[in-house]
């Protein structure tokens, strides 16, 4: 009787151990955003992308320059200062006859890839850039590389 009780309860547990179990998978998405604060009255909201991307593994914060093509001048010698804290000093010089500059320190916003930065409150100019290692690429109004002969002359350099 003690064997048949003893190998009873064997059985049920070897039965219990050979059950298909169930495992459930849970996808868990987290957003995560950084507020960028200072001088400035307004809140940026700037993404913080997972994975490598140009805002978490470059080293972007400096100064670029470059000369771009200009319809109506000789070009156009710009200075761009990324600074860590999200702002940016621009000085924009139109080459020619009649030399104008144009200055403006402001915030900027990374895009939700972290590969692209929009230069904020800037008028009449795209004020987008692409970064890359140790260089940017001038970006046109909707965002995208410029293409064609001239393509190369839309990178500013590092300093």
């Amino acid at each position: 009787m003690k064997k048949s009780t003893i190998l009873s309860a064997f059985l049920l547990l070897a039965l219990y151990s050979c059950q298909k179990q169930e495992s459930k998978t849970v996808e868990i998405t987290e957003e995560v955003t950084k507020t960028v604060t200072d001088e400035f009255p307004e809140t940026i909201e700037m993404p913080v992308p997972k994975g490598d991307n140009s805002m978490n593994a470059l080293d972007w914060n400096g100064t670029y320059i470059g000369t771009i093509p200009c319809a109506d001048c000789e070009g156009i010698e710009i200075e761009l200062t990324l600074n860590l804290d999200g702002k940016y000093k621009y000085k924009a010089t139109y080459l020619g006859e009649e030399e104008k500059v144009f200055e403006i320190e402001a915030p900027f916003q990374w895009d939700e890839t972290g590969s692209m930065i929009t230069l904020l409150e800037m008028e009449d100019a795209p004020g987008k850039y692409q970064v890359g290692e140790n260089q940017l690429w001038h970006l046109d109004m909707n965002g995208k590389r410029i293409e064609g002969d001239l393509a190369d002359r839309y990178i500013l350099r590092k300093q």
